[in-house]
C-alpha cells in the first residue's frame, strides 16, 4: 500500500516515536511525506519515504494531488487541532478528497494505531472489494 505521513509541527515527534513503533509494519509498505515529517521519520527508523515539500510550502498540495489520482492508500496525518494554521484549508482539502476516494485517514494517535493494525492483519485491501479487477 501507498501510505503518506504529513504531521504539524507540534506532532512530528509524536509521528516519529508512531513510526519507530510500527517500523517493521510500515517497512513492507511504499510511504511518503511532506519534507521536515519525511526527514524526521526517515533518519530515526531508516525507513524509506518519498520526500516532498514542506506542508507550508506545498507539500500538501503534493499529496493530495496523489489522492486525487488514486495512489494513495492510506493517510496517516497528526494535526494540532489546538494551533490554527494558515494551512487549515490545505488540510481539509485533504480530508475531503480522502471522503471522496475512500482513503482511510487518521488524525490522531488512535485512529492510526487501530489503522495499523487493520493493515498488517490485511484487512484494508478495501480496493479490492470497491474494484474487483485491482486483484
Amino acid at each position: 500500500m501507498n501510505i503518506a505521513l504529513i504531521a504539524h509541527d507540534a506532532k512530528k515527534e509524536l509521528m516519529t516515536q508512531f513510526c519507530i513503533a510500527y517500523c517493521g509494519i510500515l517497512s513492507r509498505h511504499t510511504l511518503c511525506a511532506t519534507g521536515t515529517t519525511g526527514k524526521l521519520v526517515s533518519e530515526a527508523t531508516g525507513l524509506k519515504i518519498q520526500r516532498f515539500l514542506s506542508g507550508t510550502q506545498g507539500g500538501d498540495q503534493q499529496i493530495a494531488a496523489l489522492i486525487a489520482c488514486n495512489e494513495i492508500d492510506l493517510l496517516i496525518m497528526f494535526w494540532d487541532p489546538l494551533s490554527p494554521k494558515s494551512g487549515e484549508a490545505d488540510e481539509a482539502e485533504l480530508l475531503r478528497l480522502c471522503d471522496v476516494h475512500n482513503i482511510p485517514v487518521a488524525t490522531n494517535i488512535a485512529t492510526a494505531e487501530a489503522l495499523i493494525h487493520s493493515l498488517n492483519r490485511g484487512d484494508l485491501d478495501w480496493r479490492d472489494i470497491v474494484n474487483p479487477k485491482n486483484k
